[in-house]
C-alpha cells in the first residue's frame, strides 16, 4: 500500500482544515465558559430526588443564561452560572425551592476575572510544556536512530502534528461556540492534554517502525522506508483508533449533557491525531530528507 504517492492530496486537505480553524479561531474565537472568564458556583443537596432539566428551567426562567447544571451523589446539585451578586443569588434560590423542592446550600463561590484569567494562562502554559516535553522525550527516545534521519527530525514532525490535531479541535469548537453557544471549561483542557498524549503515542507507533525499518532497509529510500512502514502498523492505528472512538460515541450518545462535549473534544482530537501520525507526521520526515539531500548536492 503506498499512501505516500497520495501525501500532496492530505497534505492539501490538512491546509485546507488548519487554515479554516485558524481564521474560525481568529475571527469568532473561544466561548469561554465559567472556569476561564468568572462565575459563580453553587452546590445543593435536595432533601428527594432532583430532576436537573428542572433546576435548567428554572435558572432559565430568572433570565440566567450559559448555565451548567450537574447533578451528584445523595440528591446533590452543582450549579454553575455567570458572575451574580448576593441578591440574584438569593433570588434564585427562593425560586429553586418553590419550583424543585426543599434543599440545602452546602457551598457557593464566585470565581472573579482575575481567577479567570490565571487559569487562561495555566492552560496555555501547560500544552505549550506538555509539547516541549514531547519533543525533548522523543529525541532522547529515538537518540540512537540509524542515520540519515535525526532524533530530532523525529521530535519535530511528531509536534507539527500534534499542532495540527490541537487547532483542528479548537478551530471546530470556536465554531461550535459561534453557531450553538458552547463554551469550553477546565474539562476542555483536560481533554486537549489526552488528545496530546493519544496522538503522540499514535505518532511513535508509526515512527518506531520506521526507525527499525531505517536499519533493515539500509540503503533504501526514504520514501520507501517510511510506506512500508505505514503499511506494517495502519491496521494496528485503526484498530487501537476505532476501539477509544467506538467507546467515545457511546458515552457521545448516552452520556449525559455534563461530559458531552469535553468526550466530543476528545472524539475530535483521536480523529485528528489518528489522521496526523499516518498522513502528517510521516511524510514530513520524507519531505524534510529529501530536502536536505537536494540541499547536499
Amino acid at each position: 500500500m503506498k499512501l505516500l504517492n497520495y501525501y500532496r492530496q492530505f497534505f492539501v486537505l490538512s491546509i485546507a482544515i488548519t487554515l479554516i480553524s485558524i481564521i474560525a479561531l481568529a475571527v469568532f474565537g473561544l466561548k469561554l465558559g465559567i472556569d476561564f472568564k468568572g462565575g459563580s458556583v453553587t452546590e445543593l443537596e435536595f432533601n428527594q430526588a432532583v430532576d436537573t432539566g428542572k433546576v435548567r428551567e428554572v435558572i432559565q426562567q430568572k433570565g440566567i443564561s450559559g448555565a451548567q447544571v450537574q447533578s451528584t451523589e445523595d440528591n446533590g446539585v452543582i450549579i454553575r452560572t455567570e458572575q451574580q451578586d448576593e441578591e440574584k443569588h438569593k433570588e434564585l434560590l427562593a425560586a429553586l425551592k418553590t419550583d424543585v423542592g426543599e434543599f440545602t446550600e452546602k457551598s457557593y463561590q464566585s470565581i472573579g476575572p482575575i481567577v479567570g484569567e490565571q487559569l487562561t494562562r495555566q492552560a496555555v502554559y501547560q500544552l505549550i510544556l506538555v509539547s516541549l516535553g514531547i519533543v525533548l522525550y522523543i529525541a532522547y527516545a529515538f537518540r540512537k536512530v540509524t542515520k540519515p534521519i535525526s532524533s530530532w527530525q523525529f521530535g519535530i514532525a511528531a509536534v507539527v502534528a500534534l499542532l495540527h490535531d490541537l487547532i483542528v479541535v479548537l478551530g471546530i469548537f470556536a465554531l461550535l461556540g459561534h453557531f450553538f453557544n458552547i463554551e469550553i471549561d477546565s474539562m476542555f483542557v483536560t481533554a486537549m492534554l489526552t488528545v496530546l498524549g493519544f496522538s503522540v503515542h499514535d505518532t511513535i507507533i508509526v515512527f518506531d517502525r520506521i526507525r527499525e525499518n531505517l536499519r533493515v532497509y539500509a540503503g533504501q529510500s526514504i520514501e520507501f522506508v517510511v510506506n512500508h512502514s505505514i503499511s506494517q502498523t495502519l491496521v494496528r492505528s485503526l484498530n487501537t483508533s476505532l476501539t477509544v472512538l467506538f467507546v467515545l460515541l457511546a458515552l457521545l450518545l448516552f452520556g449525559g449533557e455534563t461530559i458531552r462535549y469535553f468526550v466530543l473534544a476528545l472524539f475530535v482530537g483521536i480523529v485528528a491525531g489518528t489522521y496526523s501520525s499516518i498522513f502528517v507526521a510521516s511524510p514530513i520526515l520524507v519531505l524534510w530528507q529529501n530536502y536536505r539531500l537536494r540541499k547536499r548536492k
